[in-house]
């Protein structure tokens, strides 16, 4: 049985540590998605780390950019970026200021809000199936480019926000390559998550797009 999580805010010195010390430690961590219908809670069960410009799958690898500045920012925002034409995906930003790095939420167990949640996710089978998955995880707390930049250390007045939660024990966490990563990338086992939770998504290699002929 998990814990009631603790509702203490996490301080910005959480984020402000090396990406792959703060990845693990932010499962079981709760993230509140604030909505003018109301609240939604997630435990986080799934997250990726990038490490910037030492980090080849990573969107800062070469550098700054418009679409990446956020990352360069300070530790504990929230770095939102739009894939494939049709998903958005979320980030939380580690490091020291400067430095980019970010850790992309994969997965997480709604815990308040699921009937929010289920409006926005109508092709889910199941509570599980929520948030099973980056986009499907922004898709169910509503988030796209509009909440990039947004500090989840805000105290108040913040669309999203990451608390304390129960963190989860070093024996159940597991990891391993990260998914649809190409290239020098996909060989870092950067990819955590809680071992038999029905809300980890299951791991895909990259598959190269093939183009229309």
């Amino acid at each position: 049985m998990i814990a009631t999580p603790d509702r203490t805010p996490l301080p910005r010195e959480f984020f402000d540590r090396p990406v792959l010390e703060v990845a693990p430690d932010l499962l079981g961590r709760v993230l509140v998605r604030t909505t003018p219908d109301g609240p939604i809670a997630l435990r986080l069960t799934e997250v990726e780390a990038y490490d910037g410009q030492n980090d080849p799958g990573s969107h800062a690898y070469r550098g700054r950019t418009p679409r990446n500045a956020v990352m360069f920012g300070p530790p504990g925002h929230v770095y939102v970026y739009f894939t494939y034409g049709m998903w958005h995906c979320m980030n939380l930003v580690c490091g020291p200021e400067g430095r980019a790095g970010a850790v992309l939420l994969r997965a997480g167990e709604i815990i308040e809000g699921a009937e929010l949640a289920r409006t926005r996710r109508l092709s889910a089978r199941n509570d599980k199936e929520l948030a099973k998955g980056p986009a499907r995880l922004a898709t169910a707390l509503d988030v796209d480019r509009a909440q990039d930049g947004v500090d989840a250390c805000a105290t108040a007045d913040t669309p999203l926000r990451m608390l304390t939660g129960t963190p989860v024990p070093s024996d159940q966490v597991r990891n391993g390559p990260r998914t649809g990563v190409s290239g020098e990338g996909a060989v870092h086992p950067w990819r955590f998550w809680v071992a038999d939770d029905p809300t980890v998504s299951p791991y895909r290699a990259h598959v190269p797009r093939r183009r229309r002929t």
